[in-house]
């Protein structure tokens, strides 16, 4: 997303000729690739566990963490792979994504916003990407929180609470953000809001 604002913000003649279909197909397929890889890797991991009774996720949803809490046999190692995995994966997405892609990003579009004439137009292109910027910086910490810090530091219902931040809140308030940019959806919004 951050790129796509940049290139919204900055480029906006060549737009559509960089932000193609075939470009939004590869970066989508990236995406779930490393994901569905990550994914499996965990599965696997996991699959060679053995679990004593009672069975019972003291979760909301089935994470890692818990699970591995869960099991009767040595979970040494594959807690160190886990972390070795998790640790591989933000430093590499925190390195590339948020120092080269958000990073630069913004300071080629907060470059780019001040050259506006317009103060309206400074106003819309900074609110746009503040939002989006708060949503990636409330994501990338509550997932630190959960997967990096050690489990001494935190109580379980505040792991449960930060896991919810980022699962359901994030996801859940990223469109509500970016529809609430749109004329037609602010109008309707306010004449159901005049109505009750």
């Amino acid at each position: 997303m951050s790129y796509d604002r940049y290139l919204a913000i900055c480029n906006p003649l060549r737009y559509t000729s960089i932000m193609t279909y075939t470009y939004c197909v590869i970066l989508a397929t990236i995406c779930w690739v490393v994901g569905l890889a990550i994914a499996l890797i965990y599965s696997l991991t996991i699959s060679v566990l053995t679990f004593c009774p009672p069975n019972i996720i003291d979760h909301l949803f089935c994470d890692l963490v818990p699970l591995v809490e869960l099991a009767c046999s040595n979970t040494y190692t594959i807690e160190l792979e886990l972390y070795v995995i998790c640790m591989l994966v933000l430093f590499i997405s925190i390195i590339i994504i948020i120092s080269y892609v958000i990073i630069t990003s913004y300071i080629n579009i907060i470059v780019t916003i001040l050259r506006f004439p317009s103060n309206i137009s400074k106003q819309k292109a900074f609110s746009t990407c503040s939002a989006h910027l708060i949503v990636v910086t409330m994501f990338f910490f509550t997932i630190l929180i959960v997967y990096i810090f050690p489990k001494g530091e935190q109580t379980s219902n505040s792991n449960k609470l930060v896991s919810l931040l980022y699962t359901v809140f994030t996801p859940f308030i990223n469109p509500i953000i970016y529809s609430l940019r749109n004329k037609e959806i602010k109008k309707s919004v306010q004449e159901l809001t005049n109505k009750c």
